[in-house]
């Protein structure tokens, strides 16, 4: 094995497209970060809350959400701006979040068997990817969303990671920092440059990880998240012009990013050595 570097970061999402946590330690299991992205908001259609679709969605983004450890993955605590925290599950908690959505939302930790979410394609054409590729650039449709299961909503793996190497080229290309909240990832990796689909990352002395796909992105990165990281439209053709690759098994498709398995588990913390095999 060869030493490289450290656990920069960790962050938690226990309801979906809401602000993340930021922690300093966490479990990881089988299914990801402990209550990670364990709740999540369906709409009067039966479609999931997602940034996916900002202009139904984005507002989430502003949304704080607080897992309460030891009391359960179903204990989390949210607060819209302005208001008192409410506990998800609870009537207090819908009508909160309806309020701040301005139309009618529930919460739920139940994911229904076809779960289907509203995506916005970007009116940047480099990122739409190969398999969409009848997509319209500033179009809308409705789609199944692959990772919800198991008592979790992911998009796909049940981990996401980025490198401060490939956001500090990332930064370069743009011209200006990003902020890695831009991509919602659990663990910000002090490496170089991503690992290779297939690569074991071990953490600390028990947590093993397999990276798997790179992430292909969506209109989310450009859209706000909160007042250190406003809107930046441009960073979507910045992304397609130098992050467009090949995703195996499915086609060519802008990037950034990649999911991970989980191999052996265990807790991690912020600094925790990190090495690749």
């Amino acid at each position: 094995m060869q030493s490289v570097n450290t656990l920069a970061a960790i962050r938690r999402h226990p309801l979906k497209s809401a602000a993340a946590e930021h922690l300093t330690e966490t479990a990881i299991g089988t299914r990801g970060l402990d209550g990670d992205r364990t709740w999540a908001c369906f709409d009067a259609d039966g479609t999931i809350g997602t940034g996916k679709q900002p202009r139904l969605w984005g507002a989430l983004l502003d949304v704080t959400a607080v897992y309460l450890a030891g009391q359960g993955e179903s204990e989390v605590q949210l607060t819209v701006p302005g208001g008192a925290p409410v506990t998800a599950g609870t009537p207090e908690a819908d009508a909160a979040l309806s309020a701040w959505l301005g139309r009618p939302v529930r919460l739920t930790r139940t994911a229904p068997a076809q779960v289907k979410r509203h995506h916005w394609w970007p009116d940047e054409p480099g990122m739409i990817p190969e398999w969409a590729a009848d997509a319209e650039p500033g179009g809308e449709d409705v789609q199944p969303v692959r990772g919800a299961a198991d008592g979790r909503f992911f998009d796909f793996g049940p981990l996401h990671l980025v490198t401060t190497g490939a956001l500090a080229r990332l930064a370069a290309e743009h011209g200006a920092a990003v902020d890695p909240s831009r991509f919602r990832p659990n663990l910000i990796l002090d490496l170089p440059a991503d690992p290779a689909p297939g690569q074991r990352i071990t953490i600390g002395d028990d947590v093993v990880l397999e990276a798997a796909l790179p992430t292909p992105r969506c209109i989310i990165p450009s859209i706000a998240h909160g007042p250190d990281a406003p809107a930046d439209p441009g960073l979507l053709k910045t992304l397609a012009a130098n992050h467009r690759i090949d995703v195996p098994g499915y086609g060519r498709a802008t990037c950034f990013g990649f999911y991970a398995d989980v191999i052996a588990t265990g807790t991690v913390r912020t600094g925790d050595r990190v090495e690749l095999s």
